[in-house]
């Protein structure tokens, strides 16, 4: 029934319905997108929401500019650079937000992604969570947040009371790590990518990544694409609106010039998250995530209280999941 209309226009002609048949219906059609986007792809990167993906997407983007004669202002989305050079890749950047209302597979469950080659970007979700908190609260489109369920818009709540909320805040990303963590070893095909690592050798990652999905590049290539998405240039482009909109360019746009926490690209500070809550506050934060996340991806604190996984975690194995 629906095949060949867009989602906004069957919207349309849906506005008549109550709002939360029509919030499943939204949910149903993104689902369906994001399903034949995931049967088309090359291959994945899969994250929650404020991992660095965007950063990440540049510095491929350029790499991929270079390799086949793309403008600079071309940002990957999907299928964009393939329609253009049949040897470009499509890359499903996605959350996971909306598979299941089409599918129909619950919330823990990844069995839609088994056979899929997948990037999976990961950041140390205390982090993760107080970023997403500035997005909802500066960049968030109010109809997103009555989507995914965020507090309403222009509400009144604090980054702690944000950070800790089940439905959006740090439960809920312990939640999506710790189901991806288990379905990893049945999905195999899979890359698991530090963000923090991203910041420490950006090259490195990066050459993984390229490495791992197919698209072999030289060390001169890398370090192009290094420097081009480097944080001071990256901010630069998203205040003059470098990229095209009519690819992602959008996703680099602030939505208040005059507001820094508006800015897609904040601070990109690894453990920048103590900075806005108190000494007891950080602690029942630490605890939750010591306590309830799989140690496997290194956020967790051993018994001597130092970051690289719970006890009975080897290095070995820590790093053969990481790597």
């Amino acid at each position: 029934m629906f095949e060949g209309v867009s989602r906004h226009a069957i919207l349309a002609l849906l506005f008549f319905l109550p709002y939360k048949r029509r919030k499943n219906i939204d949910r149903w059609l993104r689902g369906r997108g994001e399903y034949r986007k995931l049967h088309r792809a090359d291959w994945l990167l899969i994250s929650w929401g404020k991992s660095g993906r965007t950063w990440l997407r540049v510095m491929l983007s350029r790499v991929y500019q270079r390799k086949y004669g793309f403008p600079e202002n071309t940002m990957l989305d999907f299928d964009n650079l393939n329609r253009i050079h049949a040897e470009a890749p499509k890359v499903f950047f996605t959350h996971g937000n909306y598979l299941r209302d089409y599918t129909g597979h619950g919330y823990d469950t990844k069995v839609d992604f088994l056979g899929k080659k997948i990037v999976f970007l990961v950041r140390d979700p205390r982090d993760v969570a107080v970023s997403q908190f500035f997005q909802w609260k500066y960049r968030m489109r109010p109809q997103k947040k009555r989507l995914n369920d965020y507090p309403p818009h222009k509400s009144e709540v604090d980054v702690f009371d944000f950070v800790m909320n089940p439905e959006q805040g740090l439960p809920r990303i312990i939640s999506y790590f710790n189901a991806w963590l288990e379905w990893i070893p049945q999905i195999g095909d899979v890359l698991i990518v530090r963000y923090e690592d991203m910041r420490t050798d950006p090259g490195e990652v990066l050459r993984k990544i390229l490495e791992f999905t197919g698209t072999p590049v030289s060390a001169e290539d890398i370090c192009d694409a290094v420097d081009f998405a480097a944080y001071d240039n990256l901010k630069k482009m998203e205040e003059k609106s470098t990229f095209s909109l009519f690819s992602t360019g959008w996703r680099l746009i602030p939505g208040d010039r005059k507001n820094p926490d508006s800015f897609k690209v904040r601070r990109a500070k690894v453990g920048g998250y103590r900075d806005y809550f108190t000494d007891e506050q950080v602690a029942e934060i630490d605890a939750m995530v010591d306590a309830d996340l799989l140690p496997q991806i290194g956020y967790t604190r051993g018994e001597k209280g130092m970051p690289g996984g719970k006890p009975g975690v080897s290095d070995a194995q820590a790093q053969s999941i990481r790597n």
